[in-house]
């Protein structure tokens, strides 16, 4: 099957992006491309690296190394992601070619535009996140059986095994891990599976340091070995997903088998574009993520941020100000593209792109942010957004030394999703992404409920292509709509700043959304620019405590770089 590359700039991506899907399971070989020594794996947990990595010193793919990834998390990482969440998958062989995968979570075909109301009233987020309604049908195995089917190496079984020792032999939980049940307890032990499983006698979340076992989990995941990704949308687990959202003890759903039964992940078209001739390639929608970072560096291509230098306020406030547009122009038009129309090619637009940045002043913050009219565009309302510390996601990258890459973003939505338990695992919060309020000034939403249909994301899986063609970088973070700030910002450290990845990822992060508000990464150097800051223009800066999480492998001198964000507990292992 072949499929047009959305393109994005500045300049038409030429007939060599077109993407090729192989019909077959067959490992492929290579004449040309990046070749490496060695693999490497970068994930937000170092059990769940290592899980990958293991899979490439068996001679497994990128593919094989993710997925194996994926599942290690669901163990040791159950308030991010896993197999009750879905995620954005992109692939690049050694010539990059590349190739999308939406595993994107779906609304019960009973969803409706009010499905979050009540009382003829929408219900407050901290209202409706526990429960039933919340839960979207899951599409990470999907997602995995979709990629393992084209570019596995290795056998299906093989992939769970790390992750099934870590459930069943036990894995230590760490400091970050503890204090996230501290936060989000009401949760992680929202029902009495989860507060067996993590939580003491009296109430209280275990200690860090403590092994921790999940015989639940390792079922779970012995039966999807064996059996394959088609025994969790069937059988006694479909079964267990439908009687758990229906009788959850807050908010109860309307899912059916039939919903979970005919679920399926998707091929998107890659957006794929350049920003001072490196080539950047993401997943379009329903991400809003690299329509959103795109536009971002598309409006601050025409500043010399290299001259500027990371510390320059300034330089941030160009990056700001870009921010400010790009998130008017994704709050207005996102959405799922098989029910609304989504005008992505016109929201990366060269001229388009060119007109926005001209609204740009580096001398004086814009006193009023609207979206702008791309080509293509419907008339769609925006819908109000909101931003939180990450919670619910994470990212992770494996590069083979075949020059075989993956990205992958995988997420639960919030800290442990809905807080619902199902064989082991923790079913996603995703549709609390969508519009709760499905109309503005008498128009709907893009981004309103409906049955069947996939909630906006902020997901943004990357790779970065050098001006020779060559993969130079490939990363993505977690941190809801803060994802694509994360990442412009570390393409820039890397091509404008001369960075290293794990520099870049380790800066200093600002997140401006469409309104005044300018949020600063506290006690950072960003915190002491607040006074410059205020001087052009943005008189509501507030520093933020921040808990970023972001991975990347990088190519330097033709050899694979690890990166971690040092605000994580993530690691980066080679093969």
């Amino acid at each position: 099957m072949i499929r047009q590359t959305i393109t994005l700039r500045f300049a038409l991506i030429a007939a060599s992006l077109l993407v090729a899907v192989p019909a077959a399971a067959k490992p492929q070989t290579y004449e040309r491309g990046q070749i490496f020594e060695r693999g490497m794996v970068s994930a937000a947990d170092p059990r769940a690296a290592e899980a990958g990595a293991e899979m490439l010193r068996a001679g497994g793919s990128a593919t094989d190394a993710a997925i194996a990834t994926m599942l290690a998390l669901s163990v040791v990482e159950p308030q991010s992601s896993g197999i009750g969440g879905g995620g954005f998958y992109i692939s690049s062989d050694a010539r990059g070619r590349i190739e999308t995968i939406d595993g994107r979570e779906t609304a019960p075909k009973a969803a409706h535009p009010q499905w979050f109301w009540k009382d003829g009233a929408p219900m407050a987020m901290r209202d409706l996140v526990p429960g039933g309604t919340s839960v979207g049908v899951p599409g990470n195995l999907a997602l995995a059986a979709k990629a393992h089917a084209r570019h596995g190496r290795l056998p299906w079984a093989k992939l769970f095994q790390p992750a099934i020792r870590l459930a069943r032999d036990g894995w230590v939980a760490t400091p970050r891990f503890r204090s996230f049940l501290e936060f989000a307890k009401g949760s992680a032990a929202f029902v009495p599976e989860g507060l067996a499983l993590f939580y003491n006698a009296d109430g209280t979340p275990v200690a860090a340091g403590s092994t921790l076992r999940n015989p639940a989990i390792t079922q779970t995941l012995t039966m999807l070995a064996r059996k394959g990704a088609k025994s969790f949308y069937s059988g006694s687990n479909a079964k267990a997903i439908v009687a758990s959202v229906n009788s959850a003890p807050r908010n109860p759903s309307a899912m059916t088998l039939a919903d979970i039964a005919s679920y399926r992940a998707k091929d998107r078209a890659p957006l794929c574009g350049t920003y001072r001739a490196y080539r950047v390639c993401g997943m379009g929608p329903p991400s809003s993520g690299e329509t959103t970072v795109f536009a971002i560096l598309g409006q601050l291509e025409r500043f010399d941020l290299t001259a500027l230098g990371p510390e320059s306020p300034q330089a941030w406030h160009l990056i700001a100000e870009a921010m400010r547009l790009a998130y008017a122009d994704r709050a207005r038009y996102l959405g799922d593209p098989d029910f609304v129309t989504v005008p992505a090619i016109g929201l990366v637009d060269a001229d388009y792109l060119r007109q926005r940045s001209m609204l740009i002043d580096p001398a004086r913050t814009m006193a009023l942010v609207t979206a702008g009219t791309p080509p293509g565009a419907e008339k769609l309302v925006r819908a109000d957004m909101s931003a939180g510390p990450e919670n619910g996601t994470s990212h992770f990258v494996a590069i083979d030394k075949r020059g075989n890459a993956v990205t992958y973003t995988s997420t639960v939505e919030s800290a442990f999703g809905s807080g619902l338990v199902v064989g082991g695992y923790y079913l996603n919060n995703e549709l609390t992404d969508f519009d709760i309020v499905p109309e503005k000034d008498g128009r709907l939403t893009a981004n309103r409920v409906q049955g069947g249909k996939r909630p906006r994301s902020s997901m943004a899986p990357t790779l970065v292509y050098a001006p020779d063609g060559k993969l130079r970088l490939a990363l993505g973070a977690a941190g809801g709509t803060t994802i694509p700030v994360q990442v412009v910002k570390a393409i820039i450290g890397v091509i404008d700043w001369k960075l290293s990845a794990e520099d870049a990822i380790a800066l200093h992060t600002i997140y401006a959304p469409e309104g005044p508000t300018v949020w600063v990464e506290k006690g950072t150097a960003l915190e002491a620019m607040i006074p410059a800051l205020n001087a052009l223009g943005h008189a509501d800066v507030r520093p933020r405590q921040a808990s970023f999480k972001a991975n990347a492998v990088e190519v330097i001198g033709g050899k694979l770089v690890g990166a971690a964000d040092r605000r994580s507990e993530g690691r980066a292992i080679s093969e």
